[in-house]
């Protein structure tokens, strides 16, 4: 089977109603970045970091994937299918997609402060002051924050190198450094780029932009790898 890897970014969620820290309205639009989703937050206002999370969960859990989700899960019946996510919802995983590589952390794990290898899947959507790992310390939410390395880059990287075809979901490939896995494909495979808005990168000749949505490009991207298949 060929290797089919997407790099999906938070476009594909938002058709589920997930907020970006874009979005007017959002949850982001009561909070700055600064605030919340850095290490120097948490030192300063954990409260405040752990309920900004919660928030976002208790979001979540009322979504449901949408047809571009479910269109990936189904490419598992053709190709070897490896998504690698900006996102940190567990949509992907709810529509059937088996092997997901989640770049910037997930919403629905915590992890120990103390211990960065004991990571927790999460049975409810709040994480609360007083919530300790196996050796006595804070949880944190197990998510990446600005200023912290990426610990599955490298990973990601090994992925993109391997792709027979690469497709780009939702993301405007402005979020680095995530954004440069486009520039580790083989220069002869085929690069497929779906988002509204045209992104600020050059274009190889590999490349084919189509300029829509998620959920209608999806159905769009089917029939080309039609063509190549």
């Amino acid at each position: 089977m060929q290797k089919l890897v997407v790099l999906t970014g938070a476009g594909i969620s938002a058709e589920s109603g997930i907020s970006t820290f874009r979005d007017n309205g959002g949850l982001w639009d009561n909070y700055r970045i600064e605030d919340v989703a850095t290490p120097e937050a948490w030192a300063r206002n954990q409260e405040l970091v752990l309920d900004f999370y919660n928030q976002r969960r208790k979001q979540a859990v009322s979504v449901k994937p949408n047809s571009a989700h479910y269109a990936l899960a189904e490419l598992e019946k053709e190709y070897e299918v490896t998504i690698i996510t900006q996102n940190v919802d567990n949509l992907h995983e709810v529509a059937g997609s088996s092997n997901v590589v989640h770049l910037h952390g997930e919403l629905f794990k915590s992890r120990s402060t103390k211990n960065p290898e004991l990571v927790y899947e999460m049975t409810s959507w709040e994480l609360k002051t007083g919530d300790v790992c196996e050796l006595g310390s804070q949880l944190r939410p197990h998510i990446v924050w600005f200023g912290e390395e990426v610990p599955m880059m490298d990973v990601a990287v090994e992925i993109a190198e391997e792709a027979d075809i690469f497709v780009v979901v939702g993301t405007s490939l402005a979020v680095y450094p995530a954004a440069g896995l486009v520039n580790y494909v083989r220069p002869n495979r085929p690069i497929f780029l779906i988002d509204p808005a045209k992104p600020d990168i050059r274009f190889k000749p590999n490349m084919t932009f189509i300029q829509e949505k998620a959920t209608i490009g999806m159905e769009i991207l089917k029939d080309r790898l039609k063509g190549i298949s």
